[in-house]
């Protein structure tokens, strides 16, 4: 009776922590649109969304330059970070000594521990200098953003990929050493695609992160509100955007920033449905379950 009770009481706990969770989530999806939408209504949705000048003292609330910013600086780090991130899992998960696999693990973990502001202090001292000597300008552009952000995601999509080819039943691995095949091509015809659907949930992840990184990005990206042409070129983030601003902005400029948001938050949604589309396009189905 005890046991039953405890049961009922551990149940119900966890589902009022699910729908609380889900109401103070719909309550600020519903609380920034609700400050955004009249600045979309007053500024016209196409010259909000498609407009190339940002300069609220002359009434100008185009952010078709943060989006091209945050599309470029978040496209070029997730380039950079999959493939660096998957040679570090497959070398943690099925190459590396147990010795080696021991500290490897740890360092991943305290990177992705690191507060963002430290990155950013290390992409202005370090990397702004290197990038001003090797390609000219002021150093501070989409390339070094991205470059900071890769750092910044390497560990989470590295540590989800490694605990994904580990997950790969040993059955697997076993029968394809049967068949006479070496470790190299177990490892890439038979351990990565049954271990990509979990690959792809570490991506996700990393996108996200990379999408809503806001001080690093602010520290190295230039914040020039202008259409980059180039890698080269500073940008400003959608998220830096709103984090420059918020501080002194009032009227209509105060809600476009929510507005910024609201766009954030759809394009956010956007590239999460698109790479959890591929991630059930590629899981893989086993007896009752998937990997």
């Amino acid at each position: 009776m005890h046991k039953k009770l405890e049961e009922i009481f551990v149940e119900r706990s966890l589902f009022i922590a699910a729908i609380s969770s889900s109401i103070i989530i719909l309550f600020i999806i519903a609380f920034v649109f609700g400050e955004g939408l009249p600045a979309i209504n007053e500024v016209g949705f196409f010259n909000f969304m498609f407009g190339t000048e940002w300069s609220p003292l002359r009434g100008f609330y185009g952010t078709l330059p943060m989006i091209i910013g945050s599309l470029y600086i978040t496209g070029l780090s997730l380039l950079m970070a999959v493939p660096l991130s998957l040679c570090c899992a497959i070398f943690s998960a099925e190459i590396a000594p147990h010795r080696i696999r021991r500290i490897l693990k740890p360092t991943l973990e305290a990177l992705a521990g690191i507060p963002s502001v430290v990155y950013g202090f290390f992409g202005i001292i370090i990397l702004v200098p290197l990038m001003r000597e090797q390609f000219g300008g002021t150093g501070f552009s989409i390339l070094t953003a991205s470059i900071v952000l890769t750092v910044m995601i390497l560990p989470t999509i590295t540590s989800i990929s490694e605990d994904a080819i580990k997950s790969v039943p040993l059955e697997y691995k076993e029968a394809s050493f049967a068949l006479g095949a070496t470790h190299w091509q177990t490892i890439k015809n038979v351990l990565f695609p049954a271990a990509l659907p979990g690959i792809i949930t570490g991506t996700i992840l990393g996108l996200a992160r990379a999408i809503g990184e806001t001080m690093a990005v602010i520290m190295v990206a230039g914040n020039v509100t202008l259409v980059p042409t180039s890698i080269f070129d500073p940008a400003r983030a959608l998220t830096a955007n709103i984090a420059l601003e918020m501080g002194y902005a009032t009227g209509i400029h105060y809600s476009a920033l929510f507005a910024t948001g609201i766009i954030l938050f759809f394009l956010t949604v956007a590239l999460l449905a698109i790479t959890n589309y591929i991630h059930y396009k590629k899981r893989v189905i086993i007896g009752g379950g998937y990997l």
